[in-house]
């Protein structure tokens, strides 16, 4: 699979920033809490990858092509997540210093951890984004009747998740062709760093979020996501299977093949391409 660099915009709505999810603002919330992550988050992994191929331990040009495709796909996330977040900020959530403490956590990582250990917090959390990016994608009812610009946007990038959920596991690879248990123990110590470090400041954030716009005590919002992250849909529920066959040792993350999804993502990018804006 060959990842293809897209440049769209999607033009969100900031009107409908809180308010874009069926389900009500709670819903809206969660996923705008996640957005916070995706641009420091991104940059990580593009210096993460592109410090191996500059070392020239990735020879196969194949997957030379990949790797460059790879960060320009990561670049776009960034960007149009970027504005994604400076609209969440707009609209009464101070977004910016949330991602201002996950910058200041991630270059902490750089500084502490070696090479080797970011690279493997980036197939880490790769993992766990095609994890989420897949059950988004097998199940349209996460998003159906959201306001299409947000629905457009969260398909996008699931769709190129997927696209490219297998480049920075095989530049992990090469680096650990000759250290297979060295490899894997690195990754399933990042995974479990990983996990902990995104989950303790994601659900905070999202609490936060919610009481800041006046939804801390609204039980009956508060039902509604539960519901939707661990029962039905249950997006969180059906992540788990996909989550922990990652400490498989012989996992890749095309065991899992769902190529079939990416029929739809030309079509998506031809409505939104930049250009044509």
């Amino acid at each position: 699979m060959m990842p293809i660099r897209r440049d769209l915009s999607f033009e969100l709505p900031s009107d409908k920033m809180l308010s874009w999810h069926p389900a009500g603002p709670h819903m809206a919330h969660f996923y705008n809490t996640l957005s916070i992550f995706f641009p420091v988050g991104e940059r990580f992994f593009i210096d993460s990858v592109r410090h191996y191929r500059d070392q020239g331990m990735v020879k196969d040009e194949r997957l030379l092509q990949a790797v460059r495709a790879f960060i320009g796909q990561e670049a776009m996330h960034g960007r149009e997540h970027e504005a994604y977040n400076a609209a969440y900020t707009e609209a009464g959530v101070p977004a910016d210093r949330m991602e201002k403490l996950v910058d200041i956590i991630l270059r902490g990582v750089q500084r502490i951890f070696p090479r080797s250990y970011q690279l493997g917090g980036t197939i880490a959390l790769e993992h766990f984004t095609a994890t989420l990016a897949h059950v988004l994608l097998d199940t349209p009812e996460m998003l159906d009747g959201a306001d299409p610009h947000f629905e457009a946007i969260w398909r996008w990038h699931a769709l190129e998740e997927t696209e490219h959920k297998a480049v920075a596991y095989d530049v992990f690879r090469e680096v650990y062709k000759d250290k297979k248990l060295r490899g894997y123990a690195n990754r399933v110590v990042t995974m479990f760093l990983a996990t902990v470090i995104f989950w303790s400041l994601c659900y905070p954030f999202y609490i936060y979020n919610v009481a800041r716009t006046g939804g801390l005590f609204k039980l009956k919002g508060w039902w509604t996501a539960a519901r939707y992250q661990f029962l039905k849909p249950g997006a969180l529920r059906r992540m788990l299977p996909l989550y922990l066959d990652y400490f498989r040792p012989g996992f890749h993350p095309w065991d899992h093949d769902n190529r079939h999804f990416l029929e739809g993502v030309e079509a998506l990018a031809e409505q939104y391409n930049r250009k044509a804006a």
